[in-house]
Order: C-alpha cells, then sequence, then structure tokens
C-alpha cells in the first residue's frame, strides 16, 4: 500500500510525541533494517518498465498518423526501443562491470559484492566517515575486512559466507536456537535480518558445548545490539553457526 492511511498518520504522531519525552529512539540510518540491497533483478525490472513506456509511446504515435489506415500489430510494434534500454543497462550502468575470471576465487568473489553507490546510491563525495564506518549489524552480513582501499573504502563491500538476500532485499544471516541454555544442534538454523536479531542475546560459534547442548562454562561471552556482556547460559537466546561467519568467502580462506 502506497497511500498513507489514518492509521499511519495516528501512529507517527505517536512516535513523535515520543521522541520528545525520550520514550522512543531516533532511526539509525546505517543501521541494515533501515538498507535493503536493489538486486540486478529489480533493477533491470525498473528498466524494463522504461522500455515498454517508450515502446507504448512510440505505438501511440504510429496510431496516430495511421489514422485510417489498415495495419497489422508488427507495422506498430518495434523491439529495438526496448532492447536499446537494455542493451544501455548493461553497457552504460555505473554498475556494469566485465567479471573478473582470473581464477574461481575472484569469480564469486565479484558476484558476491556489494556497492553503496551508483543510481540511488551514495556518490563518493558525498559518503562521510559514519557510512563507510562498521557497524555492529554488519555482523555476518557484510565483511568487515573485505574492501578496497582508497576512496571507495567503506562503500564496496562484500556478503559474508552463509548470508543470503531475502525477497525484501534485507540481508539475512543463519543462527542455532537455543533455548533455556541449551543448544538446539540438531535441529534447523534460522535466517534472521538486521531487526529481529535486535533484542536478541547471541552467544559466539566457539563457545563450549557439550554433546546434550549445554553450556561447558557457567558464564557465556555473547553479544546484544553494539555491546558484548558475559552472561549466564539461560539468557543466551541464538547461537553463531561458526566462526567464521563475520568473513566474506575470500577472508575466511585465510588461514
Amino acid at each position: 500500500v502506497r497511500v498513507l492511511t489514518k492509521e499511519d498518520i495516528i501512529f507517527i504522531i505517536k512516535y513523535l510525541i515520543e521522541l520528545v519525552n525520550s520514550k522512543a529512539d531516533v532511526d539509525d540510518i546505517d543501521h541494515l533494517s533501515n538498507r535493503r540491497v536493489r538486486t540486478v533483478g529489480e533493477q533491470l525490472h525498473s528498466q524494463f518498465g522504461v522500455g515498454l513506456a517508450r515502446m507504448a509511446r512510440t505505438i501511440r504515435e504510429r496510431m496516430n498518423v495511421r489514422d485510417n489506415e489498415v495495419f497489422t500489430p508488427t507495422d506498430l510494434i518495434n523491439a529495438k526501443t526496448l532492447s536499446s534500454v537494455i542493451n544501455s543497462f548493461f553497457g552504460t550502468n555505473q554498475l556494469s562491470q566485465f567479471m573478473d575470471q582470473t581464477n574461481p576465487l575472484a569469480e564469486i568473489t565479484h558476484k558476491r559484492r556489494m556497492s553503496a553507490l551508483g543510481p540511488g546510491g551514495l556518490s563518493r563525495e558525498r559518503a562521510g566517515f559514519e557510512v563507510r564506518d562498521v557497524h555492529y549489524t554488519h555482523y555476518g552480513r557484510l565483511c568487515t575486512i573485505e574492501t578496497p582501499e582508497g576512496p571507495n573504502i567503506g562503500l564496496i563491500s562484500s556478503l559474508c559466507v552463509y548470508s543470503k538476500i531475502n525477497s525484501l532485499g534485507f540481508i539475512e544471516t543463519p543462527y542455532r536456537q537455543v533455548d533455556s541454555g541449551k543448544v538446539d544442534l540438531k535441529g534447523q538454523v534460522i535466517y534472521l535480518s538486521a531487526e529481529e536479531e535486535d533484542d536478541k542475546m547471541i552467544a559466539q560459534a566457539n563457545a563450549r558445548v557439550n554433546d546434550e547442548g549445554g553450556f561447558d562454562t557457567k558464564r557465556v561471552k555473547a553479544r546484544l545490539k553494539g555491546d558484548f556482556p558475559v552472561v549466564p547460559p539461560k539468557e543466551i537466546n541464538l547461537m553463531d553457526v561458526a566462526p567464521n561467519q563475520i568473513a566474506s568467502i575470500a577472508a575466511s580462506l585465510i588461514p
């Protein structure tokens, strides 16, 4: 729904009142719940729409010119209008590059690369330190190690080993579920976005666990948002799946 409803207006006013009374927090623009990935398919879809709109305009113009003539659909439709838009997208787009095929690692790294530049994104000149900096929501989603040096630092990054992009364009990372201090070692891992994991206490993957899934120590190193508390096992909600979860494929191959 793209239309503001009465409920939206009410929630906006409530939120503003809570902000004034210090009962709510201002959104963090660098939090990954406020950033989504525009995939190649999505960008191609929007370009396809532009091409179809141009083609429709051309068809209408030709129909107006040939008012009383007998004509067939093939006389009106010219697919070159659409194909030229698609070709220019792949040929001249800022994010369109020749794939690096030096070796298999270079290829897979290039395919998993993320950019904050390009249409609808930032520019190198306007991007400040905060945008380029590491945010706690990057953990398990965007690699904090693999980023180019120079003007693009922090603006171009790589997906982490186990991360994936959901249908809404948000990056998710996997966790094991922990219930009453016991890790579910046999169950399915769950994928969570940055917003979903925000209030969860997460144990590190290298925490010592016995065969039943219980923690061997009385206190466990964990992370909660940007903090790293040491808490009793019963306070843990989730656990990382692997120690290299924080790194990209290339960085995790470094011995």
